[in-house]
């Protein structure tokens, strides 16, 4: 027993981590390229205009994740670089790189997963309001269309958006991220609600004008809470923890799924958002409840919890020296089975792990490789515990390891080695680490190996 026989194995990057090209052929500004520009911003005033450089070296890089087995690869489109106004005029430049991206993939025996909004939001459509604009879902019907219309002819695998948590809640709440803003609870609620609805338009728009037969689904954050012991009472608190709401916490994974797989809002986060919550449209829900084939969700840690008093939640604060990576988040493998089945539970649909991964103190040793050997135990512990959830009954449909490279870590610049391969900044080299070749062999014997 393991992984099934037709189990994806994967790694993931995103357009504006990767591409570079930001002033190119006839692209638009996104909010990060806004945002770059200001003092402070990202560390070290690091910014994403040439960042791997992907967009003129991308046959390289398919060269190299062929070297390295992977079967899919789960890649991110830039909408300014399609959309320079964000609707409108169509650049062909920029569609003419996903073009030849696909097909150089395809060539090489990877299957393309395209996400379709990883962050990088037209700048002319945030100064008419962004995600706090009704219009905003049709916004991004329209992107969807011009994507599906040039691609689905070669691509069939489709995610929606990535990580809603931290665009809506980082960008606009606490302005860590693109675009920067410190918004009100209700006008954070507003651009959550309206990006929900485009998610569920995008969805509409793939199935109506796909031309091959379609997978959609869609990338949030899969925050969850693990049980201390296996004891019953600890498993349904770290289930409630995972689930429920101790106050107005966007960053709930239910909050953000329940929508979309379940056509309404969970009760308990209705009732403590109370206060903020935007009027919601009487066709909202049935458009954002859209049918999906599965569920991605991102996995990088989880909170230990145990039951308490009447089986409330406790947190079970970590002992001193607990393992993190180098971005200093715990080593939790148990996230890995926890989520998936706590996920698959609730919402009874397929699986994919779209990221995982570890930030790791990666340099090019002077024999000319990359050692990184706690990022291959990190993976192996992580996906031994992935493999456990798939034997105890989850639909476990697939993997995809982040990050395929390093890369632009959004405001922590290039400070965070996510990667499977190494990145030299100055030069462009690449160097597949250590980690990358056990990957492969993981990949090889479908996790067999674990």
């Amino acid at each position: 027993m393991g992984f099934k026989e037709d189990f994806v194995w994967g790694s993931a990057t995103a357009a504006y981590q990767i591409e570079g090209a930001a002033f190119e052929d006839g692209k638009g500004l996104s909010v990060w390229d806004t945002c770059c520009k200001r003092p402070g911003f990202v560390k070290h005033g690091h910014t994403g205009n040439v960042a791997c450089d992907h967009y003129h070296r991308y046959k390289e890089d398919v060269k190299l994740m062929k070297e390295m087995g992977l079967k899919a690869y789960r890649m991110s489109i830039s909408w300014p670089r399609i959309l320079p106004d964000g609707i409108g005029k169509i650049n062909e430049k920029g569609l003419d790189f996903y073009d030849k991206l696909v097909d150089e993939l395809l060539q090489n025996g990877i299957t393309p997963y395209i996400t379709l909004f990883h962050w990088d939001y037209p700048q002319e459509l945030y100064k008419k309001g962004g995600w706090l604009n009704r219009d905003s879902s049709n916004w991004f019907a329209e992107y969807t269309k011009v994507i599906v219309d040039r691609l689905s002819d070669r691509v069939n695998h489709w995610m929606t958006e990535n990580e809603p948590q931290c665009y809506i809640n980082l960008g606009h709440g606490e302005g860590t991220h693109a675009p920067g803003l410190k918004l009100d609870l209700s006008d954070v609620l507003l651009a959550g609600h309206n990006s929900l609805l485009g998610h569920g338009k995008a969805v509409q728009t793939i199935r109506k004008y796909s031309k091959l037969d379609c997978e959609i689904g869609y990338a949030p954050i899969g925050v969850v809470s693990f049980p201390d012991t296996n004891s019953k009472e600890d498993i349904e608190a770290a289930r409630k923890a995972t689930f429920g709401f101790d106050g107005p916490n966007l960053w709930n994974a239910a909050w953000w799924i329940d929508p979309a797989y379940l056509g309404h809002y969970p009760e308990e986060g209705l009732k403590a958002f109370e206060k903020w919550m935007p009027k919601i449209g009487a066709n909202d829900m049935e458009t954002i409840h859209q049918p999906v084939d599965f569920l991605g969700i991102n996995v990088y840690q989880g909170g230990r919890v145990r039951a308490g008093v009447s089986g409330k939640p406790e947190v079970v604060e970590l002992k001193a020296g607990y393992p993190e990576t180098a971005i200093k988040w715990p080593v939790t493998p148990e996230a890995l089975y926890w989520a998936p089945k706590f996920f698959y539970d609730r919402y009874k649909k397929p699986i994919v792990i779209t990221e995982n991964g570890m930030s790791g103190l990666d340099w090019v040793s002077l024999d000319g490789k990359v050692h990184d050997p706690q990022r291959i135990d990190y993976l192996n512990r992580y996906l031994k515990e992935y493999k456990r959830a798939a034997e105890d009954g989850v639909d476990a449909k697939g993997y995809f390891c982040w990050s395929l490279m390093d890369n632009f870590e959004w405001a922590e610049g290039y400070g965070e080695r996510f990667g499977l391969i190494h990145v030299d900044y100055e030069t462009q080299k690449r160097t597949i680490k250590d980690s990358g070749y056990w990957y492969k062999q993981v990949m090889e014997t479908n996790g067999e190996n674990l």
